[in-house]
């Protein structure tokens, strides 16, 4: 058993996290992660006012506050949309500029005219003008690999004339603004010969705009992704990476967002238009549901360590107790130290794993609502799994059974682990005493 554990934790530490480290740092995925980070808070709160616009009672509600939030939103439905409709709405047309933004500064290109560029790309191909109007069909959740693709495109474009010093040379003694503002002639004159006509193309051979069509590419893909065994696979390589002490969520959840994001999108329409909610796998369904409390769902361990006999484990327990409620346990993944330790690898691996199974059996089964909307991943868990679901009560309920089992699954491994301690501190104490009697 202990060579098996050795070869896993060898493969861990001399195969894995190398290769994780390097995609963790690599430019164009560090870009893609910050600009879902910077669209953040449009999202959170259009995902706000489509759960204001949606109330959580049923239609024939007898209550007084309830007959009065029903009726207001039919009243002004329109007026309380409009912040979900700017924000949630138009999310791809935020991640197109942010994630360019990002890419640029990293080559220490300027960051606006990237984020210009891109920005001008993207409403090309996704919402051209028809009938004095532009569409806003490609602009929501339809649109964000597209997004993904002409950030990145057209920064590229930028860094390519930069490194050959391809565009106008103006004399020095023209403002610097003005400089910027000429050297995205190229980059533009470039994209209308590249992207534009391929837009036209598509549009008048197979009736497609290029988000349409790169959806449907991306569609099984996005329909893989949403499966309990694409959920499983995700989970373990998560916590495989944090098992050797690199910021598995950070990794895998950069390379989930566009996946999640385009899910909540789905869900949200579905909801707007009255459909069955189709969507589970989506960020607050980690969040909350997989691993409430952080990485490895550690609020179980976290209350066996407030208990224990062990000076150690009792401490980190009272530090972690906080920062674990908003789900932050690096307290506890370092301070334990969960990172590298054979006895708690095996709950470390499989308590979210149950998690994710109990979690999306309750989902598919209708017995918790759908995520529909998104919180803070610093919620606290049961209030951000009843935000996420629409307001569900029934979801604080399953939260707070999956923090019971995760605490069960932990004990005796904490045990364990607590037995080993409390050796060495007896051991350490004698010594000590040891000392002072010489």
């Amino acid at each position: 058993m202990s060579t098996l554990a050795d070869s896993l934790f060898g493969v861990i530490e001399n195969r894995i996290s190398p290769i994780a480290a390097r995609l963790s740092s690599q430019r164009h995925v560090v870009a893609i992660k910050d600009g879902f980070i910077a669209s953040m808070p449009f999202l959170i709160v259009g995902s706000f006012m489509l759960l204001f616009s949606h109330p959580p009672f049923s239609q024939d509600s007898q209550w007084g506050f309830a007959q009065w939030w029903l009726g207001m939103v039919k009243q002004y439905n329109d007026q309380l949309m409009m912040p979900y409709n700017m924000t949630m709405g138009i999310m791809a047309v935020f991640i197109t500029s942010a994630i360019a933004y990002n890419l640029a500064q990293s080559y220490k290109l300027n960051g606006l005219m990237a984020a210009l560029l891109s920005l001008m790309t993207f409403l090309v191909v996704a919402a051209p003008q028809k009938d004095g109007a532009l569409s806003v069909a490609s602009l929501g959740g339809e649109g964000i690999f597209t997004a993904i693709l002409i950030s990145l495109y057209c920064t590229e474009v930028m860094h390519w004339l930069v490194k050959f010093n391809i565009g106008f040379k103006l004399p020095e003694q023209v403002p610097p603004k003005i400089r910027q503002s000429f050297d995205l002639l190229i980059p533009i004159m470039v994209i209308f010969l590249t992207l534009y006509p391929l837009n036209l193309f598509m549009e008048s051979h197979f009736g497609l705009l290029i988000p349409q069509a790169i959806m449907s590419v991306f569609a099984p893909i996005i329909s893989a992704a949403d499966s309990l065994p694409a959920v499983l696979i995700a989970v373990l390589l998560c916590h495989l990476l944090w098992f050797a002490g690199i910021h598995g969520a950070a990794i895998v959840g950069g390379i989930l967002q566009a996946f999640w994001l385009s899910n909540l999108g789905l869900n949200q329409e579905a909801l707007n238009a009255g459909q069955e909610i189709p969507k589970i796998f989506i960020e607050p369904f980690w969040q909350f549901f997989i691993t409430v409390g952080g990485s490895g769902a550690t609020m179980g361990l976290v209350i066996l360590y407030l208990r224990s006999r062990s000076a150690h484990l009792r401490s980190i327990g009272r530090l972690g107790l906080v920062p674990s409620m908003f789900n932050i346990n690096e307290p506890i993944i370092f301070g334990s130290p969960v990172v590298m330790n054979p006895l708690l690898f095996i709950p470390f691996i499989t308590t979210p794993l149950i998690n994710a199974v109990i979690a999306w059996t309750a989902t598919r089964t209708n017995l918790v609502n759908h995520v529909i909307s998104l919180a803070p991943w610093t919620t606290p868990g049961p209030i951000g799994a009843a935000w996420s679901t629409g307001w569900d009560w029934r979801a604080v309920v399953l939260v707070a059974f999956l923090i019971c089992l995760s605490t069960l699954i932990y004990y005796p491994f904490f045990k364990m682990y607590e037995r080993q301690l409390l050796a060495q501190e007896e051991e350490m104490a004698h010594e000590k005493l040891a000392e002072e009697m010489k």
